[in-house]
């Protein structure tokens, strides 16, 4: 399969405290730009999102950015971007830029990056999208996450199909070989395997 034309990237609107983080955003935002894939995320300037925005500009990409108009208020929207749309909600935000895109990516971050995993995880298994979801396991950061889904495997709660919905890669080089992979099989609403 050919690589997306358009990935979307979930990532935390903070550092966080190994430097590993920021110098993954970075290696995305180059990944992005060399291959030719527009990057679209939520549009801040600070943070992981800030930095992988940044490094794909600097490297020569298109990057658009999703704002609500209450985060532009505060200042922390991204005004250096090929395109910058502001819109009335988180919701139409997400909804924004999950229709943007063809991929998702998701490096290190905290509630609203897990809110927005989940949402097209789950959005996935429903069928309601066929992207590729891809999770960049920085530094072992979305361990404890794998370790949750295989619990709730064990418990009854998961099928082995759902696990096969997304895919952890240790860093970006394995970026491509994952995002040229179609998700597999899901179970339709009925709860039925397609």
């Amino acid at each position: 399969m050919p690589l997306p034309v358009s990935i979307c990237l979930y990532c935390g609107s903070k550092p966080g405290q190994d430097p590993a983080y920021a110098e993954a955003a970075q290696a995305l935002g180059r990944f992005v730009a060399e291959a030719g894939i527009q990057l679209v995320y939520g549009g801040g300037r600070v943070g992981l999102m800030g930095a992988a925005a940044d490094a794909c500009l600097e490297a020569g990409g298109e990057v658009v950015g999703i704002i609500p108009d209450f985060l532009m208020r505060h200042e922390v929207g991204h005004r250096g971007l090929t395109r910058l749309e502001v819109v009335s909600s988180m919701h139409e935000r997400k909804m924004r830029m999950a229709e943007l895109a063809e991929a998702f990516c998701i490096l290190p971050g905290g509630l609203g990056t897990l809110e927005e995993l989940f949402e097209v995880l789950t959005w996935r298994q429903l069928g309601l999208h066929d992207k590729p979801i891809v999770v960049l396991d920085i530094q072992g950061y979305w361990q404890p996450l794998s370790h949750l889904l295989q619990a709730q495997l064990a418990g009854g709660f998961l099928r082995e199909v759902d696990l096969e919905l997304l895919r952890f890669v240790p860093g970006v080089e394995e970026m491509a070989e994952a995002l040229r992979a179609r998700p597999a099989a899901r179970a339709d609403i009925t709860g039925k395997w397609a």
